[in-house]
């Protein structure tokens, strides 16, 4: 009898205890905790034959910034995939495709994959939450579309906690908060180690102004979550943003320097840069004194990771950071040649924060006008853009526009009004 894996999809290996590893390794991997490439690698070790052990092994490596070794395990899936196999073929597709940075391709490969196969997680998984292939889109109308895909999978998925959450996610991002929360509730209450449960869970307690209510969960929760985990980094940024609203300047910046800042994390790059980018700048506007040294230790850790333009969800982060640490070179670059999914948005952010910099007010103003109508193809969630917000509305008190500034906030972040993090907005 053919083996199945945990969603009931046939696996093309005979070996249960690779079957077993496998299983253990998509759970893990979708809960965001560690140890997913310890029980895939696990997998393939029991059954070096196995196809979708070495896909799932390439992902969680991507997930750890191992580029190389992710390629290699994707090429071993290609080659050994079973060409008869459709399930199979086009799943081990869409990760190469991913892993050969085309995002496109595998974008449509899986919205085809998963008409036939809803239940294959691994797959459908790349086009869920945020900073999945529909969330870095940067396409007008990405959330109502994420919105769209979980909904369509939801009911294939009854009574699964992984499921839930994403689909909670997406409901909270187009501002169904109240069934976010209800739909999220019931994934922890299944698994309440689910990472991504507790990161949701965040978000919709900040989409309602629950600052002092979700720190204390979500400080609680990280308490047993391994710091070598993908998301603790960037739960720990939600930790901090809540301290900095609460008037805790000192824990905000225990967290920054413990869990969040290069150096301190074993988050990707991209979590640490923005990550780091938008709490030193948020700090900023509440009136928080943010040495020199740290823009210019997270300006030369943007060179690093990101030389070149393309992702622009980090670009604008990157461009912030350069301009902060005076570092004109780099953020011209940017400035005048931003590409990808959104880069049209990056070049006017970036010059907008060069003149921000330079405290050039009505420039910057300029510069951010261009994009605000349509901030929603950068990427990231309404929390992560709403440094574009604060650094808009921030800009018009500059101005002495406060009147303007509230009138702006009220239409586009209401939950802020009470709790505004910018000097002289309460």
């Amino acid at each position: 009898m053919a083996l199945k894996d945990g969603y009931g999809n046939s696996i093309t290996t005979n070996n249960q205890e690779a079957r077993d590893h496998y299983e253990h390794g998509v759970q893990v991997f979708l809960g965001a905790e560690y140890g997913a490439t310890q029980a895939f690698a696990a997998s393939v070790a029991a059954d070096p034959e196995f196809a979708l052990g070495y896909a799932g092994l390439a992902r969680a490596l991507m997930m750890e910034g191992r580029m190389p070794e992710a390629k290699d395990a994707i090429f071993r899936a290609q080659a050994l995939a079973n060409p008869s196999d459709d399930r199979e073929q086009s799943h081990v597709a869409a990760f190469v495709f991913l892993l050969d940075g085309k995002p496109q391709q595998a974008r449509r490969t899986i919205k085809d994959h998963v008409v036939d196969h809803p239940r294959d997680a691994m797959a459908a998984q790349l086009c869920t939450n945020v900073f999945g292939l529909i969330g870095f889109s940067g396409e007008v109308g990405r959330e109502a579309e994420l919105l769209a895909y979980t909904e369509a999978l939801l009911p294939h998925y009854k009574g699964d906690w992984w499921m839930m959450s994403m689909h909670a996610l997406s409901l909270c991002e187009t501002g169904q908060i109240a069934a976010s929360q209800t739909l999220m509730e019931k994934s922890l209450a299944i698994n309440p180690r689910n990472a991504n449960g507790a990161h949701f869970r965040a978000h919709a307690q900040y989409e309602v102004g629950e600052i002092t209510a979700g720190r204390r969960y979500l400080s609680g929760w990280m308490e047993q979550y391994d710091k070598r985990a993908v998301l603790h980094g960037h739960l720990s940024w939600h930790v901090a943003l809540w301290a900095l609203h609460d008037g805790d300047e000192e824990a905000m910046w225990g967290t920054v320097n413990n869990s969040i800042r290069p150096g301190s994390t074993d988050s990707l790059p991209i979590n640490t840069l923005t990550d780091t980018a938008a709490i030193l700048y948020r700090a900023e506007m509440a009136g928080i004194k943010v040495a020199p040294k740290r823009w210019k230790e997270l300006s030369e850790y943007a060179s690093r990771y990101f030389p070149e333009t393309g992702q622009s969800f980090a670009d604008i982060h990157a461009a912030l950071c350069h301009a902060m640490a005076g570092n004109g070179e780099r953020l011209a670059n940017i400035a005048e040649n931003a590409k990808g999914f959104a880069g049209d948005l990056v070049r006017p952010i970036a010059k907008g924060w060069g003149e921000i910099a330079r405290e050039n007010w009505s420039e910057a103003l300029e510069s951010f006008l261009e994009v605000m109508a349509t901030t929603e193809r950068l990427g990231g969630s309404r929390a992560q853009r709403d440094l574009i917000e604060l650094a808009y509305v921030n800009v018009l008190m500059k101005l002495g526009r406060k009147e303007e500034a509230h009138r702006t906030l009220k239409l586009r972040r209401p939950v802020l009004i009470k709790s505004t993090p910018v000097t002289g907005m309460c």
